[in-house]
């Protein structure tokens, strides 16, 4: 008697966001006794079991375990796996070499190691990049009026210009609209680094009134009357809160039906596509301001590791082709991102039961969406580095359509009508819908059709030019020389 193939389900234990019992031993009905499995990637898996089979509590409890090793004091999988790649991935960004492809140290920046042993703030770099007129003692006075101790510190200047780009968090100023005098030098210290301009932008991610509410637990905002030459703009993205809510909107209207008769205010009602182009519109005026008007700008939110990693990374995207490249992208990444203390633990989740936790965030995957939005419109002694397994076959993660340009700044449109939902993330695991190739894979295949026609053209030119040259010498013989007859068009 033939059997159906089995049918594979194929889900990594991290993605797993909670496991749930549906039913009781009382339960009838088909499929009302099983598990259901809930991931973060917008799939939901229910699995029906028999009750008289008491297979259930063994797979429940199993999953439970392995799916959550952090709550059952187990190491998470990265500790564990250890497979060898020919290039260690760990050394992809190295501080150092970066700031200094971007002219760094200069006349008007240096890097300091006074973070060295992270006690000035304990969620930057070892190495920063501060003005080269603010001794390190300063530092520690204006790490004091800024929360948790994050001063504005360097990510990018601009080559010609010498804007700059720098991150931090929110000044202390509280109710009482408390000044700092070392804070007011130091921000005027990065305004005249750049000789060009004689202002500095100011932008704060938050909406106006989330700041304004932030003084009441200690926090703020920069005041134009207490820093000169500031211009202070807000950049009206919410919080991480507001974004798991809308990211949680979207998984209903997607997964596992969708309605098509209100698609289209079902999306809208989400506020995804929203929260996208405020972000995207934050980090198109952020390189506006520094690549045609020339002007540094100064970046935080709230704590300066969730809205400002996904502007300065986003801006840095937009102005700085290296960036563009597979190793600038994992450069990009492993500086704005890693380096700068993003909350990758606590808003992913990894390995922790507690799916409720307030601390998860769609953070970085709403910074990879709104890098796709671009593409569309033009622990090293422990664990294996991602960088190892992408390094390893870049050919499966090259865009075959890339051109590289120098000195060339990316312009996107950050507006509804031009940005849509990534259908190919958000809608991959739909069981309605068909499954599609990925783009890219045709993309591959018309690239290398085109260059075997190129090849063929080449060939055949080369072998016009070598019957043009051996009939020129031929003619030119005293044997064979024929006056050309000439042809009157």
């Amino acid at each position: 008697m033939e059997r159906d193939p089995p049918f594979v389900l194929d889900a990594s234990l991290g993605v797993i966001n909670r496991v749930e019992k549906i039913g009781g031993a009382s339960s009838r009905g088909e499929n009302s006794y099983g598990l259901e499995i809930v991931c973060k990637d917008i799939r939901n898996l229910r699995f029906a079991h028999k009750p008289e089979g008491r297979t259930r509590r063994s797979i429940f409890e199993n999953l439970m375990k392995y799916a959550f090793p952090v709550s059952n004091n187990l190491p998470l999988f990265a500790f564990e796996y250890k497979e060898v790649f020919p290039e260690n991935g760990w050394k992809v960004y190295d501080p150092v070499w970066e700031y200094r492809r971007q002219g760094i140290p200069n006349e008007s920046w240096r890097l300091t190691k006074i973070n060295e042993r992270y006690e000035l703030c304990d969620t930057y770099p070892a190495i920063l990049v501060v003005p080269v007129n603010i001794p390190d003692e300063e530092l520690k006075r204006v790490a004091s009026f800024r929360s948790r101790g994050r001063i504005p510190v360097l990510s990018w200047i601009h080559p010609e210009s010498q804007a700059t780009i720098t991150r931090c968090s929110q000044p202390m100023v509280g109710v009482s609209g408390k000044r700092s005098k070392e804070d007011e030098k130091y921000l005027q210290a990065i305004m005249d680094s750049n000789a060009q301009s004689h202002k500095i932008f100011i932008f704060d991610a938050r909406p106006s009134v989330n700041a304004v509410a932030n003084k009441a637990k200690g926090g703020g905002y920069e005041s134009e009357d207490a820093y000169q030459n500031a211009e202070l703009v807000f950049l009206d993205i919410h919080n991480i809160h507001v974004m798991r809510e809308s990211l949680r909107k979207l998984k209903e209207i997607l997964y596992p039906n969708i309605e098509e008769t209100h698609w289209l205010s079902n999306l809208e009602s989400t506020h995804w596509l929203e929260h996208i182009k405020l972000i995207l519109a934050g980090a198109l005026r952020i390189a506006d301001k520094v690549e045609s008007g020339k002007t540094s700008v100064v970046v935080h939110c709230s704590d300066g590791w969730d809205r400002t990693a996904q502007l300065t990374s986003l801006s840095l995207l937009m102005l700085d082709g290296y960036y563009r490249t597979i190793r600038g992208f994992e450069v990009l990444v492993e500086k704005e991102w890693l380096s700068f203390g993003h909350r990758f633990q606590l808003r992913v989740g990894h390995g922790d039961k507690n799916h409720a936790d307030a601390d998860r965030s769609p953070v970085f995957l709403q910074f990879i969406d709104c890098v796709w939005q671009m593409t569309r419109q033009t622990l090293p002694k422990k664990t294996v580095s991602l960088w190892s397994y992408i390094n390893s076959q870049l050919e499966d993660f090259t865009n075959p359509l890339y051109v590289s340009y120098s000195n060339h700044v990316l312009y996107p449109v950050a507006s509804m009508r031009h940005l849509e939902l990534w259908v190919g993330y958000y809608i991959r695991w739909n069981p309605r819908m068909k499954p599609q190739e990925p783009v890219h894979n045709r993309y591959k295949e018309l690239l290398a059709k085109r260059a075997e026609l190129q090849k063929k053209v080449e060939e055949l030119q080369r072998e016009i030019t070598n019957r043009s040259t051996s009939s020129s010498e031929r003619a030119g013989s005293p044997a064979q020389c024929i006056t050309p007859v000439q042809t009157v068009v």
